[in-house]
């Protein structure tokens, strides 16, 4: 795609965000459970959950994974991309769960259509908002899809969750830029970006409409000095890998 004049992009990202974000508390308190849910502490204003769980009645995101398989889930073949030798695509990182094939419009279309009973189920429960998971799986596609497939299936799941009351957030992928506000993501979940040095990436399209999970296992500082940065967002947490959940020995929950 051509490239956009900087000022129109911000005025778009500016005017999206006024009119579309009004129900996310921005710079509340989060708790990220989608290793299982829970009862979350006082003063949590915003809990992320599976699309399989029901909302905590807070500000609820309901998880989707919306670029991949979901493990367990079952796809038309032909929706699934694959390699030179006919295999499905596995993630490197996730070995049961597969890439989705959406290199054209058709392949988009069919599989919106799916990830749009998940959307709807996440409706239905009362849910406040959903995230799309692995919108940055184009980067583990071989060179089969690329970041403006990344976004013409992603516009296509936002219009599905808009139609359905929900608000969308960017999952990941700094790469978007002013582009994930264009797209009508109202706001972003981050992980790791305080240990990336990515947060600001994120806040500049998205102000304090912005989620950040820092992960136990992997800091480069510590917790605190994350939390003093001034680039870091007011919603950030540190969580355990698996996202544990409270009362599990591996379960660790700290909040900016």
């Amino acid at each position: 795609m051509g490239a956009r004049p900087a000022v129109a992009a911000v005025v778009a990202s500016a005017l999206l965000l006024a009119g579309c974000a009004a129900g996310f508390p921005d710079g509340a308190r989060v708790d990220y459970q989608l290793g299982g849910a829970y009862e979350p502490s006082g003063g949590v204003g915003i809990v992320a959950r599976d699309s399989q769980e029901r909302p905590a009645g807070v500000y609820d995101i309901c998880y989707v994974n919306g670029f991949q398989t979901q493990p367990g889930a079952d796809w038309p073949d032909a929706l699934l991309l694959h390699d030179e030798a006919g295999a499905p695509l596995i993630d490197p990182n996730w070995p049961d769960e597969t890439l989705l094939d959406i290199s054209t419009a058709e392949q988009r279309e069919r599989a919106s259509a799916i990830i749009g009973e998940s959307i709807t189920r996440c409706a239905s429960f009362g849910f406040d908002a959903v995230e799309f998971d692995n919108l940055d799986s184009y980067t583990r596609s071989d060179g089969m899809l690329d970041l403006d497939d990344a976004v013409a299936f992603a516009t296509l799941l936002v219009q599905r969750a808009t139609a359905a009351g929900l608000e969308a957030g960017q999952k990941n992928t700094p790469q978007l830029g002013e582009r994930g506000p264009e797209i009508g993501f109202t706001f972003a979940v981050a992980e790791e970006c305080a240990r990336y040095r990515e947060c600001s990436d994120y806040t500049a399209a998205y102000g304090q409409r912005v989620i950040d999970i820092e992960y136990a296992d992997d800091l480069e500082r510590s917790f605190e000095q994350i939390c003093a940065d001034p680039e870091t967002p007011a919603s950030t947490i540190l969580r355990d890998r698996d996202l544990a959940p409270a009362g599990d020995p591996e379960h660790v929950y700290e909040h900016c």
